[in-house]
């Protein structure tokens, strides 16, 4: 099954948050932090929303920042997906 956004929503899919520290301490699954960094799997096509024009930023492929309780999850063929507004994704990651 694939997820295609409309207007200004994006599907984003959460990256595996680190289970070691820098200096090498493996981290207890309740220690790690939620990821907010994010991968773009799809992007709606934009368009005039609330009668503004919306230019969708970013593309897929690309890692994205959003806050932490952003958009709605799906869980979709054992994936748990974010699909969110373009609005709400605050930096890519480079």
């Amino acid at each position: 099954m694939q997820i295609k956004p409309l207007s200004d929503r994006v599907v984003l899919k959460a990256v595996e948050a680190e289970e070691t520290t820098k200096s090498g301490l493996i981290l207890a699954g309740s220690a790690q932090e939620k990821p907010q960094i994010s991968e773009v799997v799809a992007v709606g096509p934009g368009g005039l929303v609330d009668g503004k024009e919306v230019e969708m930023t970013v593309a897929v492929g690309e890692r994205v920042i959003t806050n932490q309780y952003a958009g709605t999850k799906v869980k979709i063929d054992g994936t748990e997906y974010s699909v969110v507004r373009v609005g709400d994704i605050l930096a890519t990651v480079e």
